[in-house]
């Protein structure tokens, strides 16, 4: 397979950066001991011409903050081990799935969720939200180690789709019991604005989802799964005031999948994807397609055996 730069090939963040997140959490560094337990296997993908899907996903030019690029990131998928809390990592193989894991750190089933940012709009991860059990919320990047602050167990969700105030950095969206949906405008050096109601009814559903532009206008969207299976997507504004508009029906038969991951741009294509995985632990690709009357094209099998994994993002 031909070596892709670091950026197309999904780099996460440094192991400095994971590790600071671990030890935050259990106050020593991360463990260098890896789980016996099985290893997810990635479905065999068609092999594709690799110089185009680099041609085809945006470039740095003379405008790296251009709007669209900044909202088709190239992340990588992790998961957390469910036996032992352990964190690994895949980066994107180029053909559209995913290589082997790898070992990142342990102490990870602590964490209720974490989210990579691009902050410097280069279309790679530069740092990452995680939120603990007892309700802190940290940003780590290589450059910055901080407890942004405590009570986010207010929420029962919370997540980062991408910049969605239309400023510069990744905010952050978060759901109370009551089902009213925040807004917290981010900084890159990791703090956040006072939060701002963006509205109410959101308990109607099990999953939400979102990292980048799903619709092809420079956004960050976003898409949520009702309890009866439905999928809605729910385009960005740019407006951290009313960040989304009303929402569009996807289609049925979501119930399909315990989980809805969204990590950007997985077949580097240029168009932000989605991740799904059934109960069965069937890992599915459902790539964008710019458009938002039909923004995913059909199911892709990219592995199987996830269901060893507790959450992923």
């Amino acid at each position: 397979m031909a070596k892709l730069p670091d950026r197309k090939r999904g780099r996460a963040l440094s192991r400095l950066a994971v590790a600071a997140i671990a030890a935050a959490l259990v106050g020593t560094s991360a463990s260098a001991a890896v789980a016996g337990a099985p290893a997810p296997v990635p479905a065999p993908v068609k092999n594709v011409d690799i110089g185009k899907i680099a041609q085809a996903a945006p470039k740095a030019g003379a405008s790296a903050r251009a709007r669209a690029q900044a909202q088709t990131p190239v992340f990588g998928l992790f998961g957390i081990e469910r036996s032992s809390g352990f964190l690994y990592q895949y980066v994107l193989d180029g053909r559209g799935g995913l290589d082997e894991r790898t070992f990142l750190t342990s102490g990870w089933d602590l964490l209720k969720a974490a989210s990579p940012v691009d902050n410097d709009g280069d279309g790679a991860s530069d740092g990452m939200w995680a939120w603990d059990n007892a309700g802190n919320l940290y940003f780590n990047s290589d450059t910055e180690h901080r407890t942004v602050g405590g009570g986010w167990n207010m929420y029962n969700k919370v997540l980062s789709p991408g910049d969605i105030g239309g400023a510069e950095a990744y905010d952050i969206i978060a759901r109370d019991p009551q089902g009213v949906l925040w807004t917290y405008l981010g900084y890159p050096n990791g703090q956040v604005s006072s939060r701002v109601k963006i509205g109410g009814g959101w308990n109607a559903y099990t999953q939400i989802a979102g990292k980048g532009d799903l619709t092809g206008d420079g956004r960050a969207d976003i898409v949520a799964r009702d309890s009866s299976g439905v999928l809605w997507l729910y385009k960005g504004t740019g407006d951290y005031k009313a960040p989304f508009a009303p929402r569009v029906k996807i289609g049925a038969g979501w119930n399909t999948y315990n989980a809805l991951v969204s990590t950007g741009d997985v077949d580097l294509d240029g168009r932000a994807d989605l991740i799904a995985r059934g109960n069965d632990g069937t890992l599915w690709l459902y790539k964008g397609t710019g458009n938002a009357a039909a923004p995913f094209a059909p199911r892709v099998k990219i592995g199987f055996g996830y269901n060893i994994y507790s959450w992923m993002f």
